[in-house]
């Protein structure tokens, strides 16, 4: 993913993806070390990807102000 798309993604969908990277992380992993895989190439993009993730979300908390609004679910109404 790219660093421009992350910028995009507002804190909640950035924390449940990085939550999803790290799982999916363990998953290769573990596959790895029992030999069922050889997706060594498909864990150093997710690792890439994912340390992108927590960098978007660091300097969001240094620098709140730069943040995408949250989008919400509800319509403003009665």
């Amino acid at each position: 993913m790219k660093a421009d798309k992350i910028r995009e993604i507002d804190n909640d969908e950035l924390t449940r993806q990085v939550a999803d990277a790290r799982e999916q992380m363990f998953r290769l992993r573990f596959q790895l070390t029992m030999g069922q895989t050889d997706g060594l190439k498909k864990l150093r993009v997710l690792k890439k990807d994912r340390a992108r993730m927590l960098t978007t979300l660091r300097d969001r908390e240094l620098h709140p102000e730069l943040a995408p609004a949250p989008k919400s679910g509800r319509k403003k109404g009665k």
